[in-house]
């Protein structure tokens, strides 16, 4: 991986095929600081060798004739096009190369989270969540250059690695362009029967039943290229297990996945492209032995129902499942004319969730039993224009609309009260009542900029603009953001960068809860306050400044600082049974810390390290209030708290060594390291304290060899071994206690995987 601090335009115009290839790391995730420069003819070197070695047989990769050579370089000249309209002048940007990917241990059967947890910043959390630079949620996804709407995802990816060609994260005081989610922006460059030509077939498993057989096949023919991959995933660490026990207790999961790429090249100059996706997954919730036995209230322990019950419903032994869809789609049509570059696309994104509780269990053990349905069904548009009004101006306008529909429907079951006994506390004696509650919204939200890329002396680039965002759902609001980045290269090889940012942030429209809570009063499931106000956009002022070096020839160390101040912060958290996060609104909020990043690569050795420190407060719960206890309310109004996802020091590591590189049998062998120093669990005060630090080591070994089996067809053969948590290290994630935290959840124990693969 490479970090990148881009100066200029021109260097834009070949970092998409650059960045990251002088720096090959262990798990080929190197942290690198460089600052690219226009002149940085070794990077084009690296990427002609590039480029010539995916063409050989011996890859897999088509053979290089003059008219794939042809239809490659067309495709590589429309794809720096598209890089320039996007750029991150100023940012912070780590870049992820196929090369990269494929040393991850899994490679492309690895989830998504754990390429981008080798990147300063980014904290693990349980169900495959992601916390970049202390925000929960606020992570975007773009395909290609293209946002995705949100989705309902709680578990893992809907996005799978193996769509990915490479990728970019994103972060720090953003250009104009990047709205609504700005915490993190993980650009997706999909994989097309240009770059990945060829099939390769795979299968993949070992421990707890892990079995992932996958498929893809691209190429091309005249002027259209086409790609396509699937895989199947079965499983039993489909979610984090509560216990430290080696194996989770129902635990199973089935997923598949599914992503087609069809482009047509009408000519050097214009393009017209079709990405579709699939991801299906099942879940069961794993159960947590040696619970309480009862709805936890005393007067229910003489209950009839609790006669009959008693003993017949064992915590061991529940049946919660979850189902999650996501499909989506994108049309894009790129143009470049002169001194103007364009594209402009539509998408579309549908996201459901479904659970399904342990109709009695539920009931016994939480006194609600919630069968629960959301789905959110976004279309949009977004266009992206490049204008080089002269050697010292590049222009760049666009807008972003998208228009959504959320629906949410619950039936649940309760007990009800029948009084109160003598303390004051709620009675009940047994008896159910049903409660159906649905909802619907239709809203949309749309965002204008306009910036202009200055270089009014060399070395020094000025990148200002301004960005118009509203929103039109659960809550009404608009804003105007000023943004201003410079960067300056006072040397070769060094980068001085410094950004400032106005966010504006809207709720995520498909976890607002806009639950009629009325309906559960003298229930069992009555809120603990009946106060809801809706949950307001976030407006945030960001403040980013570091500095990149490269120190000796392959040798490269960035360190970065920042600074955001947030109104009404939001957050997220699970407040039921459901494992479906409901956001929720901090009236102050701030975010700060630094990283570090730093790397060397040498021929076939590399290795990287990394470590970032953040804290993450937040001072009076303004929204959403009726998921809190009103003490905890009472405190957090008075106080500033550590938010749920706040962990303090982050770090990663690692190498990689290639044996016999330059021979038909390369041998790899990797390793990575990720700490944590834990995030925030409830003391006397509400996350008052850190759960225990951790730290676990993974390793991989791959052979490859070059027509192994002598067929003129079959190409490359990989064989490879993984080993997640080498040293078996039990560790927490959460331990079931903080604001908004739902259940405890332990990190994946040991685990071996093996698998082969075949290029054809």
């Amino acid at each position: 991986m490479r970090l990148t601090l881009t100066p200029s335009d021109e260097s834009l115009s070949f970092m998409h095929r650059t960045v990251i290839l002088l720096a090959s790391t262990a798990l080929a995730v190197s942290c690198s600081a460089y600052a690219q420069s226009p002149a940085d003819d070794a990077a084009r070197s690296s990427f002609n060798d590039r480029q010539g070695a995916d063409k050989t047989p011996a890859d897999g990769s088509v053979e290089a004739t003059p008219l794939n050579e042809e239809h490659i370089n067309v495709n590589a000249h429309l794809d720096d096009v598209r890089s320039s309209l996007q750029p991150s002048t100023g940012a912070t940007v780590y870049n992820f190369s196929r090369r990269d990917i494929e040393k991850i241990p899994g490679g492309d059967n690895a989830p998504l989270n754990s390429i981008l947890l080798q990147a300063p910043g980014v904290a693990q959390d349980s169900y495959g969540q992601l916390h970049i630079r202390g925000d929960h949620n606020e992570v975007q996804f773009r395909l290609d250059g293209v946002q995705l709407p949100e989705g309902l995802n709680v578990f893992g990816q809907a996005l799978m690695t193996r769509f990915a060609h490479s990728m970019s994260l994103t972060t720090g005081a953003l250009p104009s362009e990047y709205g609504f989610l700005q915490a993190g922006v993980i650009d997706i460059t999909t994989k097309n029967g240009s770059s990945d030509a060829g099939g390769d077939a795979s299968i993949y498993g070992g421990a707890r039943d892990y079995f992932l057989p996958s498929l893809q096949y691209g190429g091309h023919h005249g002027k259209w290229d086409y790609f396509a991959t699937a895989d199947f995933v079965h499983d039993r660490v489909g979610i984090e297990n509560p216990t430290p026990s080696f194996n989770a207790l129902h635990d199973l999961s089935n997923q598949y996945h599914f992503l087609g790429h069809l482009r047509y090249t009408a000519d050097e100059n214009t393009r017209i492209s079709f990405t579709a996706g699939v991801s299906n997954a099942e879940y069961q919730l794993p159960n947590n032995p040696g619970q309480q036995r009862q709805f936890a209230n005393p007067v229910f322990l003489n209950s009839g129902l609790s006669q009959n019950v008693y003993g017949s419903i064992d915590s061991a032994s529940l049946n919660e499942q979850q189902k999650q869809i996501t499909d989506f789609a994108i049309l894009s049509l790129q143009k470049d004319i002169g001194d103007f570059s364009l594209q402009s696309s539509v998408m579309t994104r549908y996201s459901s969730l479904r659970y399904s509780p342990d109709a009695l269990g539920d009931l016994v053990y939480n006194g609600l039993s919630q069968r629960a349905a959301r789905s959110v069904f976004s279309t949009g548009s977004q266009s992206d224009v490049t204008w080089h009004a002269n050697s010292q101006h590049t222009v760049r306008f666009g807008y972003q609309v998208y228009i959504e529909r959320n629906i949410s429907k619950t039936d649940s079951t309760a007990y009800a009260q029948t009084g109160l006994d003598e303390d004051g506390n709620p009675a009940f004696d047994g008896t159910t009542v049903n409660v159906h509650d649905g909802n619907g919204r239709t809203g949309w939200m749309y965002g204008l900029y306009a910036q202009d890329e200055w270089r009014p002396v060399k070395n020094l680039t000025i990148n200002y603009g301004l960005r118009f965002d509203g929103i039109d759902e659960y809550t009404h609001s608009k804003q105007v953001s000023p943004r201003i980045n410079i960067v300056w290269q006072p040397w070769r090889g060094g980068t001085f960068h410094a950004g400032y940012s106005r966010y504006f942030t809207p709720p995520p429209f498909e976890v607002v809860s806009d639950m009629q809570i009325g309906k559960f009063a003298n229930t069992s499931n009555a809120p603990p306050s009946t106060q809801n106000t809706m949950v307001k956009a976030e407006r945030d002022h960001y403040f980013d400044m570091g500095f990149a070096q490269q120190i000796l020839p392959g040798w490269h160390a960035s360190f970065d600082a920042y600074v955001k101040l947030a109104k009404n912060m939001i957050d997220e958290g699970q407040f039921g049974a459901p494992i479906i996060l409901s956001a929720f609104n901090y009236r102050r909020g701030q975010v700060n810390g630094y990283e570090f990043a730093t790397d060397y690569e040498h021929g076939p050795f590399s290795v990287y390290g990394n470590f970032a420190w953040s804290r993450a407060i937040g001072k009076d719960i303004t929204t959403a209030q009726w998921n809190f206890d009103p003490d905890d309310l009472a405190y957090i109004k008075q106080h500033w708290v550590h938010l749920d996802h706040d962990q303090r020091w982050t770090a990663s590591a690692g190498g990689s060594y290639t044996a016999f590189y330059k021979t038909g049998h390369p041998t790899r062998l990797s390793a990575s390291m990720v700490y944590g120093s834990g995030l925030r669990a409830d003391s006397d005060i509400p996350n008052g304290r850190s759960i225990p630090i951790y730290a676990t080591f993974n390793l991989s070994l791959v052979q490859s060899f070059r027509d192994l089996f002598q067929v003129p067809f079959l190409k490359r053969t990989q064989l490879r071994l993984d080993v997640i948590n080498l040293f078996d290290k039990t560790y927490m994630l959460r331990d079931g206690s903080g604001i908004g935290v739902g259940a405890p959840q332990y990190g994946l124990r040991r685990t071996i995987l093996t698998g082969i693969s075949q290029r054809f």
